[in-house]
């Protein structure tokens, strides 16, 4: 489904990622690990247009993503959860959650409301709520919920554990194993290694910005290197 090819990307004159490329199948959660600095969310950000590349090639189903503007990457199918989730602080669940809907033209869109508050109830308890007075927890089901209102094909999803505590962590990692099983094609950003090899099916190690190493969930998980750097093993 998406397919990222010798990627370069460059803050200035310091080269962020090198060379870099993966590939998501349809209906995968692929999950990329490295510890802060490795280029991250430096990935997720050029696959979704915020930052443009050196070098390199992106594609969604075979259609290049270089050089199209963020919010038509968006209207092709991907939608982007960032690091420190990014919700509208003062408006309500309600208003932040049609804000992912807002350049939809469907009729799906009710329907789709209705799905977001059966993944997190607690939003559907909150919808009159301004967004900034939510707990953690709940600003981080708003921003998956209203990525998931874009009615994406790829869902990219950055560090979505981050400043949570460990039960928030497992609820939020079952949804989004329950929003893969509804299938949803997902793209993880995640230093809580555990956790997101506990969900993906496949996985890369980015290490000063190239790919280390690449591998299955479980083949990640039993690797000697990635036990001892990622793993606390």
């Amino acid at each position: 489904m998406l397919r990222v090819e010798a990627l370069d990307v460059a803050y200035g004159e310091i080269r962020a990622l090198k060379g870099v490329g993966l590939e998501v199948g349809r209906g995968e959660i692929v999950t990329i690990l490295g510890n802060n600095g490795a280029g991250k969310t430096t990935t997720l950000k050029t696959i979704s247009g915020l930052l443009h590349p050196t070098r390199g090639t992106i594609t969604l189903e075979a259609e290049s993503l270089l050089d199209v503007p963020p919010h038509a990457i968006v209207s092709r199918g991907v939608a982007h959860v960032p690091e420190g989730r990014r919700i509208f602080n003062r408006l309500t669940v309600r208003e932040n959650l049609m804000m992912g809907a807002y350049l939809r033209r469907d009729t799906g869109i009710a329907a789709d409301l209705e799905r977001v508050f059966a993944l997190f109830p607690r939003l559907a308890e909150r919808i009159g709520q301004v967004a900034g007075t939510l707990s953690g927890g709940e600003q981080q089901m708003l921003a998956i919920g209203r990525a998931l209102m874009a009615n994406p094909r790829l869902l990219l999803l950055d560090e979505p554990s981050m400043g949570l505590a460990p039960v928030l962590v497992e609820q939020i990692f079952d949804t989004i194993s329950d929003i893969n099983r509804q299938g949803m094609t997902i793209l993880l950003v995640e230093q809580n290694a555990a956790m997101a090899l506990s969900i993906a099916h496949r996985g890369y190690v980015l290490e000063t910005g190239s790919i280390a190493l690449t591998g299955t969930a479980a083949e990640l998980s039993d690797n000697a290197d990635v036990r001892r750097a990622y793993l606390g093993e």
